[in-house]
């Protein structure tokens, strides 16, 4: 435990609530900026507690970050996570794991405090759910690397300042090895973003090229040729961030539109109901899981338990609006309008953020969710290996240098 944890008879949670008053008392949730109050909750190491101090944390233990959360929105705070997913939510565990100092004190709180919105890029149209296969190069010139390829499905990387790049560095010895990790500014010449419009209409996701793209190495992170385990982490604090985001409360998430239409209903068919009750107990089940996944972080990295929140999540969801839809009706039958749009935030095209939120097209967006993030039958090979003691499928490839493994 850290030295923060007891000071003279003050308990870890105790000091944590004591921090919590103090930044609560100074900075009004209802007159002061958001931006403004997340900089202040990282100055006062409540933005990741488990991180260290000066890097937005305390040291302490993550559990005590839910209580941080809780106190926070219950006190009006606007989430953060919403609007800068894959920075608060991804990039900055990656950067307190395997970032060096310098990268720590010059990108850590402009996360938190959404100064900087940031994106993901490991996916590639010829490397998907194998993401080990990626073929887009990085081939190092002096301080420089200069990276040629393209990625795909890079959610909100229209909007991003910021992005997590994982790339191939040495192409002559296994996939799994040749691979290097760094922070690219999305605006630097040679990067061009272009949308990929969705079955809603809405352009959530993105293709990314890189032209010769120019990335000084004091942005990469981690080791030359270890960037496989360096996404390790990104992807299994993604899995489990989407765990949450989905399922936070048992008062929240998404069951809350379900319950709203049924009670709206004129018509209690006993059918839909029996349907209603099937759905609030799975969401239960899938919140004390995720619980229970949360509790076996260690030091603020998730093991391979968070597939298990992702794994349940996806169908979850498409069962929920699937019954949002029925319970609708024929005006289910609706949607608003398919015209091209650019979200600007994660809650605008997933979270459904009100309760003006638009069925029909969070119908339509949940089959997506067994493909984002990892497919389902990723998250099952991940769960039957890493958390089961089973045996792997069998790869001829694994071994093989991977510029002799044949590519579409």
């Amino acid at each position: 435990m850290s030295s923060l944890a007891v000071r003279g008879n003050e308990t870890a949670a105790a000091l944590v609530d004591r921090r919590i008053d103090e930044l609560l008392a100074t900075h009004d949730p209802v007159r002061t900026a958001p931006e403004v109050f997340w900089g202040a909750q990282f100055d006062a190491g409540l933005a990741w507690v488990h991180f260290p101090e000066g890097r937005g944390g305390l040291g302490l233990d993550p559990d005590l970050q839910d209580h941080v959360d809780e106190r926070l929105v219950a006190a009006g705070v606007p989430s953060n996570l919403a609007r800068n997913m894959m920075g608060v939510g991804m990039a900055g565990p990656t950067l307190v794991a395997f970032g060096t100092d310098d990268q720590q004190v010059q990108l850590l709180r402009r996360i938190f405090t959404c100064e900087d919105i940031w994106c993901q890029m490991f996916s590639e149209p010829g490397a998907g759910s194998d993401v080990a296969g990626l073929s887009t190069r990085a081939v190092r010139d002096g301080d420089e690397w200069v990276v040629n390829g393209q990625k795909v499905w890079t959610t909100l990387a229209h909007v991003a300042s910021k992005g997590l790049l994982l790339t191939r560095t040495d192409p002559e010895v296994p996939k799994h090895h040749g691979l290097t990790y760094f922070w690219i500014d999305m605006h630097a010449p040679g990067v061009e973003v272009r949308p990929l419009r969705q079955l809603t209409g809405e352009a959530e996701f993105n293709e990314v090229y890189f032209t010769d793209l120019r990335v000084p190495d004091a942005q990469r992170i981690g080791d030359v040729g270890d960037g496989w385990r360096v996404a390790i982490t990104t992807l299994m604090n993604e899995r489990t961030m989407l765990g949450r985001l989905a399922n936070p409360s048992r008062s929240g998430g998404p069951i809350r539109h379900a319950l709203r239409l049924w009670r709206a209903r004129a018509d209690k068919d006993p059918v839909l109901r029996d349907r209603l009750m099937q759905v609030w107990v799975e969401d239960e089940v899938l919140r004390l899981t995720m619980m229970r996944a949360e509790a076996t972080r260690q030091a603020g990295t998730p093991g391979p338990e968070s597939s298990i929140g992702k794994l349940a999540v996806s169908p979850h969801h498409q069962r929920l609006f699937g019954l949002c839809v029925a319970l609708l009706g024929p005006e289910g039958m609706l949607i608003s309008d398919y015209e091209m749009t650019r979200p600007t935030t994660v809650s605008e095209s997933v979270l459904g953020d009100d309760e003006a939120s638009d069925i029909a097209k969070a119908f339509l967006t949940a089959a997506g969710a067994t493909i984002g993030g990892g497919t389902t039958e990723i998250a099952k090979n991940i769960v039957g290996e890493r958390v089961l003691g089973l045996p792997k499928e069998p790869a001829v490839d694994r071994d093989l240098p991977w510029s002799q493994i044949p590519r579409s």
